[in-house]
């Protein structure tokens, strides 16, 4: 594979780590530093999305709970009618129908708050849940933070045995909250190639060596369009993009994109501060040899 384009613009794009697969085998592979855990950032979005898929097989959650039935403890008195029409389903698709942006990378180091889950549960919800897309971390961390209720566990215990072990991904560090909750919107590090089996096993719906992991039926749901949002859509902490791609989408360039058509995956971790532009010289650059 020619990538003499990539390796030329490299270091102004600040590209880290590289990995293709296709066919489930590794075709490129390129470090222009060390290989070693980094934070994917909001690519952790994608393994709670994994999470809930599974605790929903297990039958510790359900999509269509209301989220004030959920957390009845925090939820504040007289909540609003659009936060009592809220669903677990509302909070992985970042149409949770609040007015801002919250528990933010930068805003996380300096909240005075210690109960995130009231904190976020009593910021306004001033839009009908489901009717207008903004990104935010309270629906990712909320959602994290129902499994690990449902499992009397954090998500890296719950998610060891079910996805980490198997795939053969040694036990990983994740970001926590005050109170010791993993912190599902972010904060999860790995290295780009524990990265790219993640990616493998979304592009095998669910499936590996055998063994169906997350719910087949859920990991078609979650990587779809379930909601527009001003580019190629969104799905259940998936973007979708370039190429009919889905892909785990976090900070400074870290990607697990996914290429049905071409039944391969794309990995990057990288330092970028235009990672949309560096993931699509990428794509564009790769895909077309696949």
């Amino acid at each position: 594979m020619d990538i003499r384009e990539i390796e030329y613009k490299a270091e102004e794009m600040r590209i880290v780590n590289l990995a293709v697969m296709k066919d489930g085998q590794v075709i490129l592979k390129r470090d222009w530093d060390v290989e070693m855990r980094r934070n994917q950032y909001s690519a952790s979005k994608s393994f709670t999305s994994a999470a809930v898929g599974i605790a929903e097989r297990e039958g510790l959650l359900g999509l269509e709970e209301k989220l004030c039935d959920v957390f009845r403890e925090e939820v504040p008195e007289n909540p609003s009618e659009n936060l009592q029409k809220a669903t677990v389903r509302d909070l992985l698709t970042m149409c949770l129908g609040q007015d801002g942006a919250y528990l933010m990378g930068e805003q996380r180091p300096f909240m005075e708050e210690k109960d995130w889950v009231c904190y976020s549960l009593s910021r306004p919800f001033t839009q009908e849940p489901g009717t207008c897309f903004l990104y935010n971390n309270v629906g990712p961390y909320l959602a994290g933070i129902l499994v690990q209720r449902r499992a009397g566990c954090d998500l890296i215990n719950y998610l060891m045995p079910r996805l980490f072990e198997p795939m053969g991904i040694r036990r990983p560090t994740w970001e926590t909250d005050p109170f010791g909750y993993s912190f599902g919107a972010g904060g999860l590090f790995l290295c780009v190639t524990e990265l790219m089996k993640f990616g493998q096993l979304c592009l095998q719906e669910g499936e590996w060596d055998g063994k169906q992991l997350i719910p087949r039926a859920y990991m078609k749901e979650a990587v779809r369009k379930q909601v527009e949002n001003g580019e190629d859509g969104y799905g259940y902490l998936f973007w979708r993009g370039p190429y009919d791609s889905y892909r785990a989408d976090g900070k400074y360039g870290q990607f697990a994109i996914e290429l049905p058509e071409k039944n391969a995956v794309i990995a990057i971790n990288a330092e970028s501060r235009d990672a949309i532009s560096m993931m699509n010289c990428c794509m564009d650059v790769i895909v077309p040899q696949l």
